[in-house]
């Protein structure tokens, strides 16, 4: 049931509890800060919530702008906004008999960004010992996590190999594929990155290859390709290859096109990135000698 505004919400700080379970509203990971004078959990922070749910009451939850912190006071799911100013005397009723501590604002309902004005459905104020741990920005979690993969641009396997020596003919088809790929060269990948008891775990997998072949043409190969066999003799390549139609020295571009899946701290993302090798193919004319 929602609250007028201006409705006090008095809190006790209790530090000998027993295990409660967190509400609904959170899903696992979510800690208990503060209790009432049963036992009760009356204020959860942490945790994501759970499908279906705001994912960030009072926030954007692709913002990333670090207002998607959650507690649920009371069994209410909201955000909190610091410190209420000014602080109400010590006679009103939201301390609840504590000379400790302060109290604090929760909002349910958008926030302007941190630091920014409130507007809100309504605020509930409420006490605790301590200010309540703001997380860390998942987005730069994520980027932690992505960090840690240790990514790497594609293998180049090509028919005529760039090596010395090799040389390909104008008008035959020539092979791409990526060589050896692995989850660093290729996905998919998990890695997570925690930081005071959050965490964020971020996915990342190779989307497609764009192979910029040197004579104006791009191929855009959304599998590995196949690699290239003796036996396969003229055949073209069944899902990644090209024709040359003039002889030259070109510089093959393989582009692996990676997205990151991220999620955590009641956000969710993706981080597009492009990571590029290359390779020199030489291409010649077959010569017919007349006698």
């Amino acid at each position: 049931m929602l609250r007028p505004a201006g409705v006090l919400v008095a809190l006790v700080f209790v530090t000998a509890v027993g295990v409660v379970a967190a509400p609904a509203a959170l899903a696992d990971g979510a800690t208990c800060v503060s209790y009432d004078v049963h036992g009760e959990c009356v204020v959860w922070a942490g945790g994501d919530p759970v499908p279906g749910s705001d994912p960030a009451p009072g926030s954007d939850p692709g913002a990333g702008d670090g207002s998607a912190q959650l507690i649920v006071i009371d069994g209410q799911l909201c955000a909190p906004a610091g410190l209420t100013d000014p602080q109400p005397l010590k006679s009103d009723p939201v301390w609840g008999g504590h000379t400790d501590g302060a109290i604090y604002d929760c909002v349910v309902g958008p926030l302007a960004g941190p630091g920014g004005p409130v507007t809100a459905d309504y605020v509930i104020k409420y006490w605790s010992a301590s200010a309540p741990a703001v997380p860390p920005d998942p987005a730069e979690l994520a980027q932690q996590a992505v960090a840690s993969m240790g990514l790497q641009a594609v293998r180049v396997g090509i028919v005529p190999e760039p090596v010395a020596g090799s040389v390909g003919l104008v008008g035959m088809p020539n092979w791409m594929w990526v060589a050896q790929p692995d989850a660093q060269t290729f996905g998919p990948i998990t890695r997570t990155a925690s930081a005071a008891g959050w965490t964020v775990t971020a996915t990342a997998q190779v989307q497609h290859v764009s192979w910029d072949m040197g004579d104006g043409q791009v191929i855009n190969c959304t599998g590995p390709g196949t690699p290239y066999e003796v036996s396969y003799g003229k055949a073209a390549s069944p899902d990644c290859g090209h024709t040359y139609t003039r002889q030259g020295a070109y510089t093959v571009r393989a582009t692996s096109h990676w997205v990151v899946t991220w999620s955590g701290i009641g956000q969710a993302g993706t981080i597009p990135m492009d990571l590029t090798q290359t390779a020199p193919v030489t291409i010649g004319e077959a010569q017919v000698l007349l006698q």
